[in-house]
């Protein structure tokens, strides 16, 4: 049941993540900052405050029993998701859907299968998880497998849009 549960929670996220970006074709005329900020809020304030207060039993004091540092470290990291979340706009922006999408989730997934392992290996006692571990088991190397992957689609993705804007006038480039 656990995996089936699973997979149905990944399909409303999958349907979240996909439909997101359908109101932002009803305010063209807006700068892109405006219909990005006014996402982020429903998104990333309005909508998750919504669903825990419906789903957790006691939210608000749970939020207020929470040790400073605890909320401090929650807000930094928050922050800094702001901020890839606003350069993953511009990214969007600049290169297009496809590609914008392209390099940014591919580069997540790279660096997200990556990091963890490297740091571990760098500031952890244990040998568990650790890049290390991933260079010598069958999952791990895999796991490495999938990160190249991961990079050369970002590659082939890249080349290609090079190929189609040497194909555009200047005109076309202008417009674009």
């Amino acid at each position: 049941m656990g995996a089936v549960l699973g997979v149905i929670f990944h399909a409303i996220g999958g349907f979240a993540s996909g439909s997101f970006y359908i109101p932002f074709k009803k305010v063209r005329n807006w700068a892109w900052e405006s219909f990005w900020i006014v996402g982020g809020i429903f998104s990333w304030l309005v909508v998750p405050f919504i669903a825990a207060w419906l789903t957790i039993p006691g939210f608000m004091s749970v939020i207020c029993g929470t040790e400073g540092e605890t909320v401090f470290w929650t807000y930094a990291m928050g922050f800094l998701w702001g901020i890839g979340g606003l350069t993953f706009g511009l990214g969007i922006r600049y290169l297009g859907v496809s590609l914008g999408q392209s390099v940014a989730l591919g580069f997540t997934s790279a660096f997200g299968a990556l990091l963890p392992p490297i740091y571990r290996d760098l500031f952890s006692p244990g040998s568990e998880g650790t890049f290390s571990s991933m260079l010598t088991s069958t999952g791990g190397r895999l796991v490495l497998l999938g990160a190249l992957v991961c990079l050369a689609g970002i590659y082939i993705c890249g080349k290609a849009g090079m190929l189609k804007e040497a194909e555009l006038s200047d005109e076309q480039k202008q417009k674009a």
